[in-house]
């Protein structure tokens, strides 16, 4: 993988997920720019990862090889606006955001080498699930580049782009649906008399070995929920099951393009 120069225009939690999964890699770079209208942030991400040059200003950081637009989807069109200047045709721009096509974005700037990426929380620890796709036009040689360099952050793989919006609700915000649960889960662990490391492992243990089984074992659903008899919170699944389908419906809706 060719050594280049990455920009992130956003300083927030992704730039520091990726920035994170890179340095775990050891990956070294030749330069990485950051830049965010919020100083806080930047003071932050500047004491984690020293090496980064940061910026108020995002056209410096628009010239880089590599540049990530780490920004919630309202504030994106109006911010290509600002750095289209600085982009030029040979830059390979990533949007690590939902509803803004690469058609938008293409209309917006010089290049053509443009990729959507939906981020994983995981990929802190290079075990994010990080589906990606590429504009048509995309340069085949500098793909393979960029798909080497955000392999770093665990298994990331090629999607039409149409399907981005449903990873975004099944797998990126999908850790948000139970870490509360399981967190609830150790706390009664506690109460029932369990120290805090017995808690912790029964339910981290418990979880891996229960998604092993329901996606990994010879049975089929109905055969694996009949594996235990007694469900203390059954008669509450239909009203749970609402909840999520009425909220992630209305949520996908919403950041459909």
């Amino acid at each position: 993988m060719d050594i280049k120069s990455i920009g992130f225009i956003g300083g927030g939690r992704i730039t520091r997920i990726i920035l994170q999964a890179l340095t775990n890699k050891n990956i070294k770079l030749s330069s990485v720019f950051v830049c965010d209208t919020n100083s806080e942030i930047l003071n932050v991400l500047k004491k984690q990862f020293p090496e980064i040059q940061t910026s108020d200003s995002c056209e410096l950081t628009a010239k880089q090889d590599i540049v990530f637009i780490a920004l919630h989807p309202p504030v994106i069109t109006e911010t290509l606006e600002k750095i289209k200047g600085s982009v030029s045709a040979k830059t390979q721009v990533v949007s690590l955001a939902p509803k803004i096509s690469t058609i938008k974005i293409a209309s917006l700037l010089a290049t053509k080498n443009i990729a959507r990426m939906i981020p994983n929380a995981a990929s802190y620890i290079n075990k994010g699930y990080n589906p990606v796709s590429f504009s048509t036009e995309y340069s085949s040689v500098e793909k393979q580049s960029l798909l080497g360099l955000l392999k770093a952050t665990g298994n990331t793989f090629e999607v039409d782009e149409s399907k981005l919006e449903a990873y975004a609700i099944v797998s990126a915000m999908l850790p948000t649906y139970f870490w509360f649960q399981w967190k609830e889960m150790q706390d009664l662990g506690l109460q029932m008399g369990l120290n805090d490391t017995e808690s912790i492992e029964a339910v981290h243990q418990t979880l891996l070995a229960s998604i092993d089984l329901l996606y990994n074992s010879e049975l089929n659903y109905s055969e694996v929920i009949d594996l235990i008899p007694v469900k203390p919170i059954g008669e509450h699944e239909t009203q749970i099951t609402e909840i999520y389908r009425n909220k992630l419906t209305g949520l996908f809706q919403k950041i459909k393009p």
